[in-house]
């Protein structure tokens, strides 16, 4: 190895640019490759997302449609069956509040919950949640039990 045959590591060096704005007789001096005139030409050019040389752009062309509720409340949802599961396994005894439902990952902190009327419950349960179906509440009753909105 000699210093005449010294060359960096294989792919170490990136560099295949040309060198541009180095004179006329270089080859791109002048517009150095830019050609004339438009914002292609111009620094600090970048194309905008979704830009299409002026003509009306997609997200633009399609008709929007839909509603979106900002009043629209979500909750967590546990059936009447999956309450006489959890009676069955001893997790909740006679009453069963919010907190209880946290205790078993049913709901989170910031979550409301809503009880549905599917399946049969037998137990007879006191449910604290925030919101009953008129089938669930009726079930609940007929159990022996109460439904009380948080």
């Amino acid at each position: 190895m000699k210093l005449d045959n010294l060359k960096p590591a294989e792919g170490s060096v990136v560099s295949n640019t040309k060198r541009v704005g180095r004179g006329v007789p270089s080859g791109k001096g002048r517009t150095s490759g830019r050609g004339h005139k438009g914002a292609k030409s111009r620094s600090g050019y970048s194309k905008k997302i979704g830009f299409e040389g002026g003509q009306m752009p997609l997200q633009r062309r399609v008709p929007k449609f839909g509603f979106k509720n900002i009043n629209y409340k979500e909750y967590r949802i546990i059936n009447l069956d999956r309450l006489q599961e959890l009676a069955d396994q001893g997790k909740i005894a006679d009453s069963v509040n919010f907190d209880d439902f946290k205790a078993l990952g049913v709901v989170g902190k910031k979550e409301e919950l809503k009880v549905l009327g599917n399946g049969e419950l037998k137990a007879k349960l006191t449910v604290h949640a925030h919101k009953f179906t008129a089938s669930a509440k009726a079930a609940i009753e007929k159990a022996g039990g109460e439904a009380i909105i948080l």
